[in-house]
């Protein structure tokens, strides 16, 4: 993904929840070097500076349940979510791509969550032409379709003419 990113002229930033960091941990540096950014995963301390430079565009991928009702409700007790739910403060345009499973997609909370973003201004890459959840435990035979995430991005700040 970062380098497919790369491939197409983005300079990326990598944000993860602490759940992803923990997951990733082995390879967290090897992903701060292929970005040449610091991996984050928690907010800075008050008096530090930033360690990124400001954002053109941001796609948040793949996206928890819990983190979309998270940032819809305005909870930002996760650096991530602080940082989407920041972004639209600021303007940045801004995708997220849902990865649930069917039964999540079934919870009233999600589907409020998705119809409050996309009010925010936030593309949200969900259902036709973005992802379709799947059955609990079913595997996706294509897997994540990073490719609909990766055009979004572009759409969102290199509008097609």
């Amino acid at each position: 993904m970062i380098e497919a990113l790369q491939a197409r002229g983005w300079d990326v930033c990598l944000g993860l929840t602490p759940t992803a960091a923990s997951w990733l941990e082995e390879s967290l540096s090897g992903l701060a070097t292929l970005t040449g950014h610091p991996v984050r995963s928690e907010y800075k301390r008050p008096g530090e500076p930033d360690v990124w430079p400001p954002a053109d565009v941001i796609l948040f991928a793949p996206a928890t349940f819990n983190s979309v009702n998270a940032w819809a409700l305005g909870l930002t007790s996760s650096f991530v979510v602080g940082v989407v739910a920041e972004g639209i403060g600021k303007g940045i345009p801004t995708a997220v791509m849902p990865c649930v499973n069917a039964a999540y997609a079934q919870h009233r909370a999600f589907e409020r969550s998705v119809t409050e973003l996309r009010g925010m201004g936030v593309t949200v890459l969900y259902g036709e032409g973005g992802f379709v959840p799947n059955q609990p435990g079913e595997s996706r035979p294509g897997g994540y379709p990073w490719a609909i995430a990766l055009d979004a991005a572009d759409a969102l700040v290199r509008p097609r003419e």
